[in-house]
């Protein structure tokens, strides 16, 4: 018996509503929202925070602010970092 061109699609629409139900059932609806590893709100947040740490720290030659502000730009780095499931790493589900 011969296979349907659309055998991958069904595969893939399979797929999608095992690994993420919501958006699956919002793309059914026509009104997905961006999946959570796309939100970047908090790491800009916590970018200005340390931006105005680090300023403050420069203006008052403060060192502890200074380092406060460099430690917060690193961990808003990491936040900026989608962490999608990379090859040879275990997924955190």
């Amino acid at each position: 018996m011969a296979r349907s061109g659309n055998d991958p699609l069904h595969d893939l629409a399979h797929r999608m509503r095992n690994d993420d139900p919501r958006f699956a059932r919002a793309m059914e609806r026509g009104q997905p929202r961006r999946p959570r590893e796309y939100r970047r709100r908090s790491a800009w947040l916590l970018l200005s925070v340390a931006v105005v740490l680090f300023g403050v720290g420069m203006g008052i030659a403060d060192g502890l602010l200074i380092a406060s502000g460099v430690v917060a730009a690193g961990a808003a780095g990491h936040l900026f970092d989608p962490q999608l499931d990379r090859p040879g790493q275990q997924s955190r589900r």
